[in-house]
């Protein structure tokens, strides 16, 4: 990938590197006791899953691809899940197409994991957005924040599955703050994905990205960030900064990330 911005490096979306491949109201409304880190990772560690493909003759059966977060819509449950769009494999959503599935209950000590599949019913390829569609019963979601209601130096955490199953599906949580909010434009992945709707889109300007000093490794794509005041999702991670090519992702990471604004995931779940 090319950089989005004049920064020297290379921007790269997470989940290529990854191993084996109801709205809320603004900060006025926001409790009046901040929530302490460990109380935030306690409550929102539930709704952050791992996003993958499953296919019952592959082994292993599921396929890691990233992360994704549970949207909490009635009584703080639902069953949209948020995720980047380069997270899907090509063809996800098609007839055909390869089957999308998370893990629910990951992680902890004697937790019990199941599978659940999942449909994609949205994507924003501009914004590397994707809202897939869970099967079962709800669980335990994110509430997102209002759009605009970012600001640069608010503290936030971004949570997710770094190095996949590598390390375990246990949800990690790196903390920092929003160090910039700077105009981008997001480069497709190939050549093909230049269609004419998204060169279209491209010549109506640039977006906003959200720019983190918190370090985001393979397979945080997707993930939320997290208002660590709040618990409200302000951002979606999709890129890291790196100094070379795609290995120095690991061995030499920027501690530069960046983010979606969770404004383009609202306005993704309108037109859905």
């Amino acid at each position: 990938m090319r950089p989005c911005t004049r920064r020297r490096g290379t921007l790269l979306a997470l989940a290529g590197l990854a191993l084996g491949g109801g709205a809320a109201s603004g900060r006025a409304g926001a409790q009046t006791a901040a929530l302490t880190l460990p109380e935030l990772v306690a409550r929102s560690k539930p709704a952050v899953l791992p996003v993958g493909t499953f296919n019952p003759t592959d082994s292993p059966r599921f396929g890691f691809r990233g992360t994704g977060f549970v949207i909490a819509e009635a009584g703080g449950l639902g069953n949209l899940l948020a995720t980047n769009f380069h997270v899907l494999p090509d063809g996800a959503g098609s007839a055909g197409g390869p089957q999308m599935a998370v893990l629910s209950g990951p992680g902890g000590p004697g937790a019990e994991t199941q599978r659940r599949l999942a449909r994609v019913v949205a994507t924003e390829r501009l914004h590397d957005l994707a809202l897939l569609q869970l099967e079962g019963q709800p669980l335990p979601g994110l509430v997102l924040e209002s759009a605009g209601q970012v600001r640069e130096g608010q503290a936030v955490a971004l949570m997710g599955f770094p190095i996949g199953g590598a390390l375990g599906f246990s949800v990690v949580t790196h903390r920092g703050i929003v160090s910039s909010i700077t105009s981008a434009a997001l480069p497709a992945p190939t050549a093909r994905q230049l269609d004419p709707r998204a060169l279209s889109r491209l010549r109506e300007g640039n977006f906003e990205l959200l720019q983190l000093d918190a370090t985001a490794y393979p397979g945080n794509s997707g993930g939320p960030v997290l208002d660590t005041d709040t618990g409200r999702v302000v951002g979606v991670v999709n890129m890291v900064l790196v100094k070379a090519g795609r290995e120095s992702a690991l061995s030499s990471p920027t501690g530069i990330t960046y983010a979606v604004p969770v404004g383009l995931l609202h306005a993704l779940m309108a037109r859905r």
